[in-house]
């Protein structure tokens, strides 16, 4: 399978969007997922695979071979991202194999061409270099790629996951050392729990303060 036929593509995509919206407005409280220390299925290696390929990371222990170890500090999988798409709350989750499926073709595909030998131990994503799977998944993004709409969205949930520790509460996710959270710096919530922002991003207010704004900051 190198593609997917349309309508599993529409229905893989009707899970992804449903799961992106419920995780971008708190409506499914899934319970954060720790950072792994083993993959266990080899779904959940290609998707590790695919994340830190997005947002890379070190390696959880000697001998990773999931993780690529391109840089140091944490990375998609250290902040949960697989174990999140696998939560049963999320729609996605049940077509995570297909998911991963495709992206394996994909990866014995591209090796064919190149005359590069994957091992059968491992998934063939999994089985190649970081700069093959860099080079792979930038072509996944190919404006003529037929299955282009599924792994943006999946690009926009790894994201999701690292930057806002979705679904977490944001304080919670702090106190507990979230990595994406602490590795991007994000700042701590004041001493009522809620943040504040006195300073203007560009140094000065770009324009007055419309006189119906609500004390909330909302407009009337």
């Amino acid at each position: 399978m190198t593609a997917m036929d349309e309508p599993e593509r529409r229905t893989v995509l009707k899970a992804l969007v449903a799961t992106l919206a419920g995780l971008s407005t708190g409506a499914l409280e899934a319970p954060a997922a720790a950072a792994s220390t083993a993959s266990e299925s080899w779904t959940a290696q290609t998707l590790e695979a695919f994340a830190d390929t997005l947002i890379p990371g070190e390696r959880r222990f000697p001998g990773d071979v999931v993780v690529a170890g391109a840089v140091t500090g944490p990375g998609a999988v250290q902040a949960g991202v697989v174990g999140l798409l696998q939560s049963p709350l999320l729609p996605v989750a049940p077509l995570l194999p297909a998911i991963a499926a495709l992206l394996d073709a994909r990866a014995v595909a591209y090796a064919a061409v190149r005359l590069i030998w994957l091992s059968p131990a491992r998934p063939p994503f999994v089985g190649l270099s970081f700069s093959d799977r860099t080079a792979l998944v930038a072509g996944l993004f190919d404006p003529d790629d037929l299955d282009r709409p599924v792994w943006q969205v999946m690009s926009l949930l790894v994201g999701l996951a690292f930057d806002t520790a979705a679904p977490q509460d944001t304080a919670e996710a702090l106190a507990q050392g979230h990595p994406g959270l602490t590795w991007l710096r994000f700042p701590e919530p004041g001493p009522d729990g809620l943040w504040r922002f006195p300073d203007f991003s560009y140094g000065r207010p770009l324009a007055a303060l419309h006189p119906d704004t609500t004390a909330s900051g909302s407009p009337a």
